[in-house]
């Protein structure tokens, strides 16, 4: 997952959808449980299901895997009595699960091994180790899977470590195995850095998410395959050994490239580019596990597609996938939202609901319970949505799930399109780079309505083209449930690009002015500050202090020191009643630009602000407090982060 930590720290997170005590889920999230409904698995209370790994047994009865090294069998879990057993324990966190000839096979920290009840009495009795890795004991050396191929192999990832980067401190992090039942194993594919979602289509195509990190602009899914290098260079240390799939060296790799991914990709041929870009918190934070839609219909409109979790915002978001000269690429959307905590994976149960573990102690996620265990049920009720985008050389193709207004389809003022990029850099993650607006110069509506072909300007290989559609109604009268999607543009049928360029938008030609960032000490100070104040972090997106009482008028040095693995900023908000929040809501709600203004919004709530501040790195800035005195507040307004990161400033 994005934020791991060695000290975690057991706190209840308010989710950004759920900015108070006791509010009510979103507005967004109280539309879309007009057609997918959330229901909650009941819990036993002595029971702590931090779910790692889910699976349904031949018997229909589903394995929950935990944090706490238990696996547990329940029965009847589709309804409200469901009946829990504790089928083993004493395992290392394990964060996967699967079930096969009788048997549950899971990753643990340091093994795959394999469960087996042998007298029936739903506890196993057989603990076996199928292959065991190395461990350096840092915290973050976390183990998924595993997930069968039809030869009967498993495949396993395994997370880097952490010291203030991502590091392969014990052989083979940041690598996806294979191994054999009888305990043989072959390296695939490094350049991995928290890889916990990954699975297989059916022609036994890999793929795998990733969260945003060091080498990690945002959030991506990429297709993997043997010898490819994903882009973390950490794990290129074992790259050397004789079974290695590949021979790229870390010292291959350019420590501040300055190009994105998909540029470096055609420099170093090992280099996969990501086919699905997750736009950091705009889809999501914290991307988690995959699961495709096999449902054949029974879960809505998307037969075919993939399902991603987000364990930080605590969603489900959506991915259509085609090939175009033999390249995975596709489009991703958000789907539900308003989950009870972080989502860690997915399974289809048996009804063709959607099963749905969770969980947030020491990771933080904007659903405010510590763990959980939900169903995702489809009502019958077919939502508006931009079902596919499908690229073509010079526009897209949108197909709809309901016939569209063709007088408003058909405008080219009804669609927007901006393209925009990440950096492929080794600090933690990249600010939207390169961003430019598109042209729609034509627009052809199909006679059913269910598609329109745009032919666009500003088309370009190897950004995300995020296409909005704001005011599109069907023929029956509703608006998009959600009205952008987000395509990753690697290829174009044909393989030549016939979109013409425009003109790329700078910060000098957005106007990019932060006043209220004060990093140099004002001229007036002139006998310096009147206190200096140091501000850090502490796991589950919070600060290291809760209170802070200052005098009024004072000339207030602030140090930020971000000791976090994820980024944060310092913003002091007026003392208006829910400003915090209001404010909090502005940084979430600025979509592509939030980057570029360090998800400050141009409010005069904001007295003064730090800018977004890289993990293990500091800023200072300087602040005069109100005469008035009064309750205001400090808080981090990274999106996902504001309703649980904040300090209580009394003036006094």
């Amino acid at each position: 997952m994005q934020n791991f930590y060695k000290i975690v720290t057991v706190i209840f997170v308010i989710g950004i959808g759920q900015l108070m005590l006791g509010q009510s889920p979103s507005d967004m999230a109280k539309k879309e449980a007009q057609y997918y409904k959330i229901v909650d698995v009941p819990i036993p209370d002595d029971i702590l299901l931090e779910v790692g790994g889910l699976v349904l047994t031949d018997e229909d009865k589903l394995g929950v895997s935990t944090r706490r090294g238990e696996v547990w069998l329940i029965d009847k879990p589709y309804g409200q009595a469901p009946n829990y057993k504790r089928y083993a324990s004493g395992l290392h966190e394990p964060l996967g699960l699967n079930f096969k000839n009788n048997s549950f096979y899971l990753s643990q920290r340091g093994e795959l091994t394999r469960l087996e009840d042998i007298n029936g009495d739903d506890k196993a009795d057989v603990y076996e180790t199928i292959y065991s890795w190395p461990l350096s004991g840092n915290y973050h050396d976390y183990s998924y899977g595993p997930k069968f191929k039809k030869n009967g192999n498993m495949l396993v990832t395994l997370n880097l470590s952490w010291i203030g980067h991502g590091a392969s401190l014990a052989k083979w992090r940041g690598w996806l195995l294979e191994i054999t039942p009888e305990g043989e194993m072959t390296p695939i594919v490094t350049g991995l850095r928290s890889p916990s979602g990954f699975e297989l289509n059916e022609d036994e195509d890999i793929f795998y998410t990733e969260n945003q990190g060091d080498w990690v602009g945002s959030g991506r899914m990429t297709h993997l395959e043997k010898g490819d290098f994903a882009g973390n260079p950490e794990g290129l240390v074992w790259s050397g050994e004789p079974n290695s799939p590949l021979s790229l060296k870390m010292e291959d790799i350019e420590e501040q490239s300055g190009m994105s991914l998909y540029e470096y990709s055609k420099k170093i041929p090992e280099m996969k580019a990501p086919a699905i870009w997750f736009p950091h918190t705009i889809l999501g934070i914290s991307t988690s596990d995959i699961l495709y839609d096999t449902t054949g219909g029974k879960f809505g409109p998307f037969e075919g597609q993939m399902f991603v979790g987000d364990q930080g915002h605590s969603k489900v978001m959506r991915v259509f996938m085609e090939k175009v000269n033999g390249v995975y690429q596709g489009a991703s959307f958000n789907f539900v939202e308003g989950f009870s905590s972080g989502i860690l994976r997915m399974i289809w149960g048996s009804d063709n609901s959607m099963f749905v573990g969770m969980t947030s102690r020491g990771w933080g996620s904007t659903g405010k319970e510590l763990f959980g265990l939900q169903r995702l049920v489809w009502n019958g009720k077919m939502p508006f949505e931009i079902k596919t985008i499908k690229a073509q050389d010079d526009g897209f193709i949108l197909e709809f799930t309901k016939p569209v207004r063709k007088v408003l389809a058909e405008k080219t003022s009804s669609y927007e399109m901006t393209s925009f990029n990440y950096k492929y850099q080794n600090i933690y993650g990249s600010p939207i780079i390169d961003q430019q607006k598109g042209l729609v110069r034509n627009v052809e509506v199909s006679e059913d309505g269910l598609s329109a072909k745009l032919t666009i300007d500003g088309m370009r290989l190897g950004y995300i083209h995020q296409i909005k559609i704001p005011d599109l109604k069907a023929q029956s009268g509703e608006r998009l449930l959600h009205d952008t999607g987000y395509y990753t543009l690697n290829e174009v049928p044909g393989g030549e690009l016939k979109s013409p360029a425009t003109e790329a938008m700078t910060s000098a030609s957005k106007g990019i002015v932060q006043e209220k960032r004060v990093n140099q000490m004002p001229l007036n100070w002139t006998n310096g500050p009147d206190r200096k104040i140091v501000i850090g972090t502490k796991p589950n997106l919070k600060y290291d202090i809760d209170e802070l009482v200052v005098q009024r008028g004072r000339k207030i040095e602030f140090n930020f020191n971000n000791n976090d693995d994820m980024l944060h900023n310092l913003v002091i908000i007026d003392k208006q009643s829910n400003a915090v929040n209001i404010v909090g809501q502005l940084a979430a709600d600025m979509g592509l630009d939030g980057a570029d203004f360090n998800y400050v919004p141009d409010s005069d709530l904001v007295l003064v602000h730090s800018g977004i501040v890289q993990p293990e790195t500091q800023e200072k800035i300087y602040f005069q407090v109100p005469w008035q005195a009064g309750e205001y507040w400090i808080v981090c307004t990274f999106p996902g982060h504001s309703a649980s990161m904040r300090i209580k400033l009394i003036v006094e």
